[in-house]
């Protein structure tokens, strides 16, 4: 019997699992979009005319328990009469980026950090993981102030069940 259940079971995430969309839950972030955001990286280039950095090599960014890490790091600055100096409004990572937020990591080509809008878009060969059970697709969004998000673009997962 318990096979039974099991085989069904596996079937009904086996359609879920292949879906084109899916809503992920992040239980454990923690994200305070006022707390400093400190960036490393082998190098700086800074363009004032565009108002933006580019940091490049181990490039790792962190803001509170969240770490972002990639080979190269855009920094786009708060342009407008209300923005201060130094506000950032938005960082482009690009070449093997992580992501890392507690028990959750989250892995892809590109990424983008919307701070005020407190979003992270993680573009191309996304593959998420939420302690033994793994999420993978092409598109990841997460509304950091809510916990949700959303995978796109042909999803898959694997839900570690802890039966036999």
């Amino acid at each position: 019997m318990f096979r039974l259940s099991f085989l069904a079971a596996s079937l009904m995430f086996a359609g879920v699992a292949m879906a084109q969309n899916a809503t992920v839950a992040f239980g454990g972030l923690q994200h305070d979009a006022s707390l400093p955001v400190e960036i490393t990286a082998d190098e700086l280039r800074v363009d004032q005319t565009t108002g933006r950095a580019v940091f490049t090599g181990n490039v790792v960014a962190g803001q509170g328990q969240m770490r972002l890490s990639a080979a190269q790091l855009d920094v786009e600055y708060a342009t407008g009469p209300e923005a201060d100096s130094g506000d950032i409004e938005r960082l482009l990572a690009s070449g093997g980026v992580t992501f890392v937020n507690g028990e959750e990591a989250a892995e892809s080509r590109e990424a983008v950090y919307s701070i005020g809008d407190s979003e992270i878009v993680m573009i191309g060969d996304v593959i998420l993981t939420q302690g033994p059970n793994a999420l993978s697709g092409e598109r990841l969004v997460v509304d950091l102030d809510t916990g949700q998000g959303r995978m796109e673009g042909r999803v898959r997962t694997i839900f570690q069940t802890g039966g036999e």
